[in-house]
């Protein structure tokens, strides 16, 4: 765990890279210490439809939701979110100056009495990353 999960205005598909968004946040995250760099995942989502502050089409978003499963201290999901934040600022500068720009992020725990999983992604891992 987490899921590091992406919204964005599609009017963004040709102006900012999103794997390399994607890759980006994914290192921070795992940089933390915080998260198991085996658990980490990574994905975005365009957003086809969208209306941000006045309507006009050349305004973007990207909008980040973290989900972590609950257990760790404030000072580690602080820590976590202000660098998973950072990454996501630190590759969109460029772009925020550029265009009407917003970034947002929030951290969201998730309830383990109500969340199943099941993976074998560690079995195919080199052991430094379990």
């Amino acid at each position: 765990m987490p899921h590091i999960i992406l919204d964005y205005s599609a009017n963004l598909e040709r102006q900012l890279d999103m794997h390399a968004l994607c890759v980006a946040l994914k290192d921070a995250a795992a940089a933390t210490g915080v998260f198991p760099p085996a658990g980490i995942r990574v994905r975005a989502h365009a957003a086809d439809h969208a209306v941000v502050a006045d309507g006009d089409p050349k305004h973007g978003f990207v909008d980040i939701t973290i989900r972590l499963a609950a257990g760790r201290d404030a000072s580690a999901k602080t820590r976590a979110t202000d660098a998973v934040f950072e990454a996501a600022r630190a590759f969109t500068a460029d772009l925020m100056v550029s265009i009407p720009f917003m970034l947002s992020l929030e951290l969201r725990e998730i309830d383990g009495d109500f969340s199943r999983k099941a993976s074998s992604i560690r079995d195919y891992l080199p052991p430094d990353m379990h």
